[in-house]
C-alpha cells in the first residue's frame, strides 16, 4: 500500500547556512524521520530537477516523493531538506496548499560570508568556471541574459546570480504569508555557529520532540577550494566508475578495509587531504564592498526578524 504521508516539518534554507549539518543531526533523534535523500526540491517546481554534472534527472513523481517517507514510524515527525526552497516562487504555496499545517525551518547567513561561501561550493563540485569571485560577480548581468555561462547552467542561470540570492526579506515573508507565526522559525547562522547543541534544542522544541536526546554535534560541507579538477575527476572515477582502474581500486579496497563504512570513511579522508584545501584568504576590500551593498537589505531583514543584525553581523563597524 502506497504511502500518503507528507512531511510535517521543512527545512528550507539557505545552502551554506548550517543546513546540511541540522539535517543530519535531526536524523538522529529517535522521533524524527528524514529522508537518506537531502534535497528532493519536488514542491520547487519552477527550478530545474537538477544541476548536477549529469543534469538528466527527472523530477520526483508524487509517488517517488510520497515514497521518501515510507520507512517512518506513526510515532515520528517526518521531515525533508531542500535548499532550493528558499530561492523558489512556488515552493511556499504548494507546501502550504500540501499541508497547511507544517513547519518551516530558514537559516540565514550574514550575506557576504554567504556569497563567498556560495561561490567556493560551486567551484568546488564544478558548476562555476570563473575562480576570482569578484569576476564571478561582475558577471551576473550577462549571464541574466543567457550569456558567458557554463554549459551545465543554461537550464538554470539563476544559480550563478550570486547577489540576487541576498533577498533574504522577500524569501522569507513567501512563508510567513502563508504560515501561522508559530509554524516558521527563522534562524541565524551565527548562533549555531556560536552555540551548536542550544541551536539544535531550539529546533527540537520549535518541533515538539524531546529536546534533551544527546546528539553529536556536527559541522557538514565546510568552506574549501579544489586543489585541482583533474586530480578530483580521476579521485571520483576511482570511487564511481566501472573501467579497469576502478575496478582495481575498488577490490584493493574491500580486501583492505572490508567495511563499507571504513571505506567511505578512506575515501573522503583521501579527497580531503589530496583534493581540497583551505580556502583562499579573504579578499578584505571586497567583502567590504559587498557588506555595503548590502547593508538596506541586512536593515531590512533585521527589522523583519526583530534582530539587530546590522550590530551582530558588523555593519555597524564597517561603516565607520
Amino acid at each position: 500500500m502506497t504511502t500518503t504521508r507528507l512531511p510535517d516539518f521543512f527545512i528550507v534554507g539557505h545552502p551554506k547556512s548550517g543546513t546540511t549539518a541540522l539535517y543530519e543531526m535531526l536524523r538522529e533523534h529517535p522521533q524524527i524521520f528524514m529522508p537518506k535523500m537531502k534535497e528532493p526540491r519536488y514542491f520547487a517546481s519552477d527550478l530545474p530537477s537538477s544541476f548536477q554534472r549529469h543534469s538528466d534527472v527527472p523530477p520526483l513523481t508524487r509517488e517517488d516523493y510520497l515514497a521518501l517517507f515510507a520507512p517512518a514510524r506513526a510515532d515520528q515527525r517526518v521531515g525533508e531538506a531542500s535548499t532550493a526552497y528558499i530561492w523558489s516562487h512556488d515552493a511556499a504555496g504548494a507546501i502550504a496548499a500540501a499541508n497547511p499545517a507544517a513547519r518551516i525551518i530558514a537559516i540565514f547567513r550574514e550575506p557576504a560570508s554567504f556569497v563567498r561561501s556560495m561561490h567556493l561550493q560551486l567551484l568546488q563540485i564544478r558548476i562555476e568556471r570563473e575562480a576570482d569571485l569578484r569576476k564571478a560577480i561582475a558577471l551576473e548581468a550577462e549571464r541574466r541574459e543567457g550569456r558567458r555561462l557554463p554549459s551545465i547552467m543554461r537550464r538554470w542561470p539563476q544559480v550563478l546570480l550570486y547577489t540576487e540570492r541576498v533577498r533574504y526579506t522577500e524569501q522569507l515573508r513567501r512563508f510567513r504569508e502563508l504560515f501561522a507565526p508559530e509554524q516558521v522559525l527563522a534562524l541565524v547562522y551565527d548562533d549555531f555557529r556560536a552555540d551548536n547543541q542550544a541551536f539544535l534544542r531550539r529546533v527540537l522544541r520549535f518541533l515538539e520532540v524531546d529536546d534533551g536526546v544527546e546528539i553529536a554535534p556536527l559541522e557538514a560541507n565546510p568552506t574549501v577550494r579544489v586543489r585541482s579538477a583533474r586530480l578530483e575527476d580521476m579521485v571520483n572515477a576511482a570511487d564511481q566508475g566501472d573501467g579497469g582502474l576502478a575496478r582495481a581500486v575498488k577490490t584493493t579496497a574491500r580486501i583492505a578495509l572490508p567495511s563499507r563504512r571504513l571505506r567511505k570513511g578512506a575515501y573522503w579522508l583521501v579527497r580531503r587531504r589530496m583534493v581540497f584545501a583551505k580556502p583562499p584568504a579573504l579578499d578584505e576590500t571586497l567583502m567590504r564592498e559587498l557588506r555595503e551593498r548590502f547593508r538596506p537589505e541586512v536593515a531590512a531583514f533585521g527589522e523583519y526578524i526583530g534582530r539587530d543584525l546590522l550590530t551582530l553581523w558588523g555593519y555597524e563597524s564597517s561603516a565607520s
